[in-house]
């Protein structure tokens, strides 16, 4: 092997080494200071709420969650939703009563916005209310009143993950359709972000992800999204950072609202999650690998929580982002995690108090 090869590999590597420098470096120390830049305050923040059905309910995490919905219910009921006598779910994912049980537990608060068909804001995680719902139609096909009358977990007992699917809704296509009136009884839906910030009031702190269908994407509904988000949160005084998987939204606060604290979602593919598309794989593969920050240059890094020892994180972290952890639902995963992140988003377990 000649010695001009091996100096040709060793400025490659070079080279390659200082590109993923640059490309994975957050905001600068001198732009935090330059534009007043908020940290993320020092909370446990509670995954779409304090919730009593929904996302993390799964047997996987029965031994603690049990603790956990039953909190939620409580903190609900001391916040005036719902009642003993009320059988179903009274604080489900990312709904008013979820996020009220959270502040009245003094938890920091993480949820989703997105736009309806008649462009107002709402919050709500997936794109269609199958899983919350039973209703396999998507958000930005129906209007906020439609929402408006459609229960979610409707059937379901405290601790669902799942919501039962409602009637049709598995037929191909879909027969369901929305009901003419809101069914009686008490029943919780997706909430406009406009009540969520009024129900929380500045209590707790608040991340904010706004969610996209596809994150390598970037259109005009995405630009409505940022702007409608952004202006109600402007005329919030509560404590808040925003996140989101795509870096073009993150960029958009970047852009346009630089003294917000502003952090990029991120994971490691794995599991059954993962993409089968190669081209869809290799596109997350890169943004777990953080190499799109240089487009968003984040002031904090949300990251799976399997990943907080991972070299691309463990950089980030060491070139002044902070590490938030996504979703740790069990006390034997915060042990494993805890030394990697300086926060936590958690649900379907009771943190002890640190």
């Amino acid at each position: 092997m000649s010695k001009s090869f091996v100096n040709k590999v060793l400025v490659g590597g070079a080279l390659a080494a200082g590109a993923a420098v640059w490309a994975i470096a957050p905001r600068t120390f001198s732009d935090k200071r330059r534009n007043y830049v908020p940290s993320i305050p020092d909370a446990w923040y509670a995954h779409r709420g304090l919730h009593d059905a929904g996302s993390g309910l799964t047997a996987q995490y029965a031994n603690e969650s049990g603790e956990y919905v039953a909190l939620a219910r409580r903190m609900a009921m001391k916040a005036g939703y719902g009642s003993p006598s009320v059988a179903g779910a009274i604080a489900p994912e990312n709904s008013l009563a979820a996020f009220a049980a959270a502040c009245e537990a003094g938890y920091g608060i993480e949820l989703d916005l997105q736009m309806t068909a008649d462009g107002e804001i709402v919050v709500v995680h997936d794109g269609d209310l199958m899983r919350v719902a039973g209703d396999p139609r998507r958000v930005a096909d129906l209007t906020y009143d439609e929402l408006t009358r459609i229960p979610l977990f409707p059937t379901d007992a405290p601790g669902a993950a799942v919501a039962a699917p409602l009637s049709g809704s598995l037929e191909k296509p879909p027969l369901v359709t929305t009901p003419d009136s809101a069914p009686d009884g008490y029943f919780q839906h997706v909430p406009l972000f406009t009540d969520v910030l009024k129900v929380v009031a500045g209590r707790v702190p608040l991340i904010v992800e706004y969610k996209f269908d596809d994150n390598s994407k970037w259109g005009p509904r995405g630009v409505e999204l940022m702007e409608k988000g952004d202006a109600l949160l402007q005329a919030y005084s509560g404590a808040y950072v925003i996140e989101s998987f795509n870096p073009a939204a993150v960029n958009w606060y970047k852009e346009n609202r630089p003294e917000v604290c502003r952090g990029q979602l991120s994971w490691w593919p794995q599991g059954e999650e993962k993409p089968s598309d190669p081209g869809a794989l290799a596109k997350e593969y890169a943004a777990g690998a953080l190499i799109f920050d240089w487009i968003s240059r984040p002031d904090f890094v949300a990251y799976d929580w399997h990943g907080g020892n991972s070299p691309q994180v463990r950089l980030a972290r060491f070139m002044g982002a902070v590490p938030v952890s996504w979703t740790v639902r069990s006390r034997d995963e915060l042990a494993q995690c805890d030394d990697w992140f300086d926060h936590h988003i958690f649900e379907a377990f009771v943190p002890d108090e640190q």
